[in-house]
């Protein structure tokens, strides 16, 4: 429970006296204590997620985890089956004040397992259409395990909380199933941000294979706006040694990807902000000697900057129709709307950086260049202000190969995770002190 003092009311005919939390080190050294008795636990969650993966809009029993996890921290204020699987929570604190929410993903990956680990995932899928390993290879079972130990930390502390906190455990948030909705838009959507418990600031955090225990974080810009990219290359279909009586899509698809590179470092001005524009599937033609009528691309285009996400747009279909037209077929192009830029709230951001620091394993908090991929927690600091930071969790041994995030020998270090369980409660601790 948090120390309190008692001040005296001076002046006043009755005295008085009134319980005021303290703001400072008491409750940053109970957040400490605690955390210490609550890491066996939240490893063990995490090796429990871990072996258990699911995938977007089916975390079923990762959502039975959670709840009962929850159930025996003592939440009275449980709601279930939010935008598919999602489980929201609310821990009401012994004093008035407002509302923060903290937040962590659920979903896994197709992904084949791949690390040795005693607790590896074992656990396989149909994946459009082809059987493969389900894994968490982008460590959300970690981020699950962090906020369960936020909430255990910060139930211990409740009554001299001044205010609430809102834990949300969202799913998909890699992307739902073709044909359904999913993610931090469909919680948007079923008013997880609205409500009796509106939070007036949001926290996350996504471990990345860096130094152990450091943080990275970034005011504004922190990651980048991911959208798809289709595009149809139509030919017209011949015999292969007769070239010359069709149009052949592979040539001209080959010119396509080859003058979409110019689009980044040609045509848009990249000292204003880093963009990419990736091909990472081609598809067309099955036979040796046969020139197919078409060829399909898919790709993803990254950009920082609203203003040129919506330039990058224009010139790829541009650049596309042109190249493809040069070799006498037609680009048909697609572009997909996806997660926005992942932007931190500058002033929030200043405002939270002792806290970064201070809870940083050695004090290696760090701000850093914008990473390149993409988060759809940008859509919950798109509407609140938000603050998204990133957690080493790289092996001890630096002679292992650090393996990234999708990875099927991504690694996560339990020493990681007291960092993680810290850094939050502190974060949502700070606010709602300073807020109140």
């Amino acid at each position: 429970m948090c120390k309190i003092k008692y001040p005296l009311l001076a002046g006043l005919t009755t005295m008085a006296l009134l319980l005021q939390p303290v703001a400072g080190a008491d409750w940053q050294e109970e957040v400490e204590t605690l955390t210490s008795q609550v890491l066996p636990q939240a490893i063990a969650n995490r090796h429990w997620f871990h072996a258990r993966p699911e995938l977007g809009n089916r975390e079923f029993e990762t959502a039975r985890k959670i709840i009962d996890e929850l159930n025996r921290l003592g939440f009275d204020e449980i709601e279930q089956g939010v935008a598919h699987t999602g489980v929201v929570a609310v821990l009401k604190g012994g004093l008035s004040g407002p509302t923060v929410a903290l937040r962590a993903d659920m979903d896994g990956l197709p992904v084949t397992e791949k690390t040795g680990l005693a607790f590896a995932s074992k656990v396989t899928t149909l994946w459009q259409g082809v059987e493969t390993g389900v894994m968490h290879a982008c460590g959300h079972d970690a981020h699950m395990a962090i906020l369960l130990g936020v909430a255990e930390v910060l139930s211990q502390m409740r009554e001299g909380i001044p205010g609430n906190v809102k834990f949300i455990f969202q799913p998909a948030e890699e992307g739902p199933p073709v044909g359904e909705e999913g993610g931090a838009q469909l919680m948007i959507k079923q008013g997880v941000l609205g409500g009796r418990y509106a939070p007036g600031a949001i926290f996350g955090l996504h471990v990345f294979p860096g130094r152990t225990g450091s943080i990275m974080y970034k005011a504004d810009g922190f990651m980048a706006a991911a959208d798809s990219l289709e595009i149809e290359i139509v030919g017209k279909q011949a015999h292969g040694s007769m070239p010359w009586g069709g149009v052949d899509p592979i040539t001209a698809a080959a010119q396509v990807i080859n003058a979409l590179q110019t689009v980044v470092s040609r045509q848009l001005d990249i000292s204003q902000a880093p963009a990419v524009v990736t091909i990472g599937s081609i598809h067309g033609g099955n036979r040796g000697n046969i020139i197919p009528e078409s060829v399909k691309l898919t790709g993803t285009i990254r950009t920082l900057d609203p203003g040129m996400r919506e330039q990058v747009q224009s010139l790829i279909k541009q650049t596309a129709q042109q190249a493809a037209m040069s070799m006498g077929a037609k680009a048909l192009v697609s572009i997909d709307l996806g997660y926005p830029v992942t932007f931190n709230d500058a002033k929030l951001t200043k405002a939270m950086r002792p806290v970064l620091e201070r809870t940083a394993l050695g004090g290696l908090a760090t701000e850093v260049k914008p990473y390149m991929g993409a988060e759809d927690f940008s859509f919950y600091a798109n509407e609140i202000p938000g603050l998204f930071f990133a957690l080493g969790v790289a092996h001890d041994d630096p002679t292992v190969e650090i393996a990234t995030n999708h990875s099927p020998y991504f690694y996560v270090n339990d020493k990681a995770l007291p960092v993680g369980i810290k850094a939050l409660s502190q974060l949502a601790l700070e606010w709602l002190y300073s807020n109140r």
